[in-house]
Parts: C-alpha cells; structure tokens; sequence
C-alpha cells in the first residue's frame, strides 16, 4: 500500500457510495439520511494498479462543542492529518454551500495533497455547481459519479503521479531487511551516516515515558509530553545523534489492548506505530518497570520480532525502584519466560526523566544492530550441523532416518539459514528449535530473530541424474568386455 487517501466532506454528499467503490465491496453504509457514517472506516482500495489505503470520515460539521457532531469533526480532522492525500467530496447538485467554503479554509491549513471531487455530476444539471466549485481555491475540480462510476479514470491519473511521489519517499525510508548473503562475502553491519542514519521505533503501552526518553535522547523538547495516555498520536520521526551514533527514531502512540481502544483516534495511532515497526531496523520496546510484561507488552515484542527487527527491552522509570537488585532479578527471569523467541535479547533498566542508563541503551541497540547482520560462512555452519546432529540426531517417524544434508545461510537482516533435508515435512517443531538455540549459542547471536527453513530434497541420489565425461583413454573399454 503506497498512500493513504481521507475521503472528506460535509454529510451526504456520496463520500460512503465513493469508498464503496474504491474498495470494491460495500463496506461502509449508504443512505439517504445524513449523518449514518459516525466512525472512521478504513479498506484495501484499488484503482486501476493503485493499491492504498482508503479511509471514509464522519461528515464535517460545523461544530467544535463536545457533541456527537464535534466529536465526528475531531475525528474527522485527525483522519485529514494523517493521512498522505485528502479527497474533498461536495454535491454538484446542491453547489458550494457555506459549510463547503469552510472546510476549503481547513483542509489548505492542514494537508499539502487536496483533490477536489464534485459528485453527482452526471448530467447537464450538476454544470453550475462544478463550475461554482472554482471559488474554493483547491483548484480544477473532479467530475465524479460514484454512484455510476464516473470519474474514475480521471481520478486515477490524478492519484498516478503523487502514489510515485510517497512511493519514492517510502524507498528512501524505508530499511534494508531481508539482504542476501553471497558466500564468501564477510560484510559487517551497516555503519549509520547522516544520510542513511541508523532507524529505530521506540513503541511501548501508553504512558510508558516514550516521548520524554526520546527528548531526552535527543538533547530537547521536540515531542509533547504530559501525565495523560495517549498524548501522542501518530508516528514522528525525528534525527539526531545519540552518543555520536547517526538516528532516526520513531515516536509512536501508545499501544493498548485492542478491547481498550474505544476512540477511534487512538486507533488509527495503533496502527501508524506499529507501520512505524516496519520503517525500524532496531525497535525498543520500552516497559514501564512498575508494571511490566502485560499482555499488551509481550504482544509488542512479539510482532517486533515477527515483523523481523532487532529487538532492545528497556524498562524505564528505574529511579524510583526501591529494591533494584531483586527488581532486575525478576524481570530477568520473567522475560526469559514469556518471550522464549527473544531469548537473549538485550534489556536495559532506564530512567526516561533523568537520562540515566541511556549509554546503556546506546550500546544494546548497537550490539542488537550488529547480531541483527550477522553472517556465518557456509563451512562452519556445515561443521556445526554435522556436530548437532550428531550430539542429537534428527527422529526417524516411521523407521526412517531423517537426514540433513546440508545448510547455508541465505539472508541477513535478519539471519536467514536454509538446511537441505528429506522428509522435511515431518521434522517436528522441537528439532528446529533446538537447532535455533544453538545457533544463538555458538555462532553469538542472543535475541535476533532467526528465520530457519527446512528444504525437502528427497530420498534421491543428487547423481542420479548427472551425464559424466568419459576419457578417451577409457572409452574403447567402455561397452567392450574382454573376451575370455
């Protein structure tokens, strides 16, 4: 998904009938009456080779009370923040109205792409109100139809360029993940510059300190900050030096459990921290130390990994542990507990509000970069397996032996090892475990994710098949049994 597109605009001017048909499914309600869509509804649109996200808002109303009509505007105006590109709906039919000339004045003060839609302009009878729609300065506006499907063409090369346009930004921003790994090559990891620094999110449940540790990393208050949860909102990224190390970190919303997250706003916030996840190499998962290991905390943690990221534990707010040594003692013990596929990760106690410990931190995230582009050579590793399985040797289900043949690291970013087998599809959970634990012991790579792929090669023999060059000084012999 390249962009994000907010389709806005006052109530019942088509704009669910429009995301309707973005997204190719009735996902959201459609109906006469104005004021039936409440929420924010994001879908998987597509148009013509465009593959984004739509999002269809609340009708904008004039109101900024706290009433259900502020309320709707609020989320409204936050979906038009976030999002890459606006696509302001008005009725052609009905012309500009005041309301109209008022959210012009919002969307040019808050997003740079605004594309003007006049819907219903099927017909001679919707030419005043397209032609009205010039006075809003958002420049020439879009026939559309969404109820016929009007418009769409235009629409699309309207769309074209600016999805090249974040396309191109996400290129540049995006990390280096999945590298292969060519035999023989002894690369280390990546050292950070200023144009290509080091990327890390810093993702936590709210209230956590997130904002005031990444203030503190960066010297000042750049982020807001406060007592209340949830401050944050979107992902801010910010560059800077930490300790003579070249960064770029990611703020994130708070992470709640999902039964949790009732407003909507802080919805859209969980989903752009976690979008912030993929745009990291090393993520800091940052616990508040009085109340550590949630369930939210763990799930965290868990899709760092999965997403495959070098993973840091940071427990904050260690100034005001009284009973430190028995404190680190039980953390320890519990994170090797819950989060068995960390295991060995680095965790560092911190204390967000006086700047403690962050050369602690420094260093993990650094040595956590480092295990991340790890790289053994194809000859040790085939020492190595030949000495696992002998130590413990694959089951036989069945009677028959399962044999591994041979094993090569194929990725980095994270580490990525394929080993050649037969039967691979009966190779139980436990054996690729026990092999992952003592790749972490013996090759030094505590915490990173590793990714271990079992190849099924068969029963057959790898010559089988192989057409062999005969010497001519042999070849006479060949087909010609001496005669007794």
């Amino acid at each position: 998904m390249s962009f994000t597109l907010a389709i806005v605009g006052r109530p019942n001017v088509g704009k669910s009938t429009l995301f309707n048909r973005l997204v190719g499914r009735k996902l959201a309600l459609v109906d006469d009456q104005p004021g039936v869509t409440r929420d924010l509804r994001e879908g998987e649109a597509r148009l013509g080779d465009l593959r984004f996200i739509a999002i269809d808002s609340a009708g904008l109303e004039d109101v900024t009370d706290d009433s259900l009509q502020g309320r709707m505007r609020r989320l409204t105006e936050r979906a038009v923040e976030m999002a890459d590109i606006c696509l302001f709906v008005i009725d052609a039919r009905a012309g500009v109205t005041p309301q109209d000339r008022v959210f012009a004045e919002i969307l040019r003060k808050k997003n740079a792409h605004v594309i003007l839609a006049a819907n219903k302009a099927e017909g001679a009878a919707a030419d005043a109100g397209v032609f009205e729609a010039y006075e809003l300065g958002l420049g020439e506006p879009l026939r559309v139809s969404a109820e016929h499907g009007e418009g769409m063409d235009e629409l699309y090369h309207m769309l074209r360029p600016l999805a090249s346009e974040f396309e191109a930004r996400a290129a540049l921003d995006a990390p280096e993940v999945d590298v292969d790994v060519v035999d023989g090559e002894d690369e280390g990891p990546r050292v950070p510059t200023r144009e290509k620094p080091l990327q890390i999110a810093v993702i936590g449940r709210p209230n956590a300190g997130k904002s005031t540790l990444i203030n503190k990393i960066i010297g000042e208050e750049r982020l807001l900050t406060g007592p209340e949860a949830g401050i944050t909102r979107d992902a801010i990224s910010v560059r800077a030096d930490f300790i003579g190390t070249p960064i770029r970190i990611f703020d994130t919303a708070g992470m709640r459990k999902k039964a949790k997250i009732s407003d909507k706003i802080e919805k859209m916030s969980v989903s752009d921290g976690l979008r912030a996840v993929r745009f990291a190499e090393v993520v800091v998962v940052l616990l508040d130390v009085a109340i550590p290991f949630e369930q939210q905390d763990l799930r965290i943690a868990d899709f760092a990994e999965t997403e495959g990221r070098a993973v840091v534990l940071a427990a904050n707010k260690w100034d005001l542990e009284e009973e430190k040594t028995e404190k680190l003692k039980e953390l320890r013990e519990a994170f090797e507990r819950l989060l068995p596929q960390l295991k060995g990760a680095p965790m560092v106690t911190v204390s967000a509000k006086t700047g403690k410990g962050l050369d602690r931190l420094h260093a993990a995230i650094l040595k956590a970069h480092e295990v991340w582009n790890r790289r053994v050579a194809t000859a040790k590793l085939n020492q190595w397996l030949g000495a696992m399985t002998e130590a413990h040797p694959p089951p036989a289900p069945g009677g028959r032996r399962i044999k591994l043949r041979y094993m090569t690291q194929v990725k980095t970013r994270p580490p990525a090892f394929v080993v050649m087998c037969n039967n691979a599809d009966k190779l139980p959970e436990s054996y690729s475990r026990y092999l992952v634990n003592g790749l972490r012991t013996d090759f030094e790579m505590p915490g990173t994710p590793i990714r271990l792929t079992f190849r099924d090669q068969g029963d057959k023999n790898p010559f089988k098949d192989r057409k062999f060059h005969t010497p001519s000084r042999l070849r006479k012999h060949v087909g010609n049994p001496v005669k007794k």
